[in-house]
């Protein structure tokens, strides 16, 4: 039974645990971290990789871009990019939160 990554109560994943939860092998993982470095763990002074949640989030969409959309790496890699560069700063998306609160509260108003 795989353990879903948004409800695990761990802060870090060892490269074991990323293997089960993305059904590949530890290698695989390892070659990833030189084709997306995004994806870098933290390493502990004896050399274990330690994998936050945020990462093995974006492992997990690597690999359903690579082995379920059927992406080659550098379609993946170009794919990420595109994704990450059409993201709002964070300060933008609380104002828009802020502004969908106050558009909310004015149509209540009117009816």
């Amino acid at each position: 039974m795989k353990t879903d990554i948004k409800t695990a109560d761990k802060l870090y994943f060892k490269i074991g645990d990323v293997a089960k939860l993305a059904s590949v092998n530890s290698s695989v993982i390892r070659f990833w971290e030189t084709e997306f470095p995004g994806i870098a763990p933290i390493r502990t002074q004896s050399g274990q990789r330690l994998y936050t949640k945020k990462k093995v989030e974006k492992i997990l969409a690597i690999k359903d871009l690579l082995y379920n959309k059927m992406f080659t790496i550098a379609g993946a890699k170009k794919y990420l990019k595109n994704i990450n560069s059409t993201k709002l700063p964070e300060h933008f998306e609380t104002v828009i939160k802020q502004v969908k609160a106050e558009l909310y509260t004015i149509k209540e108003m009117l009816e």
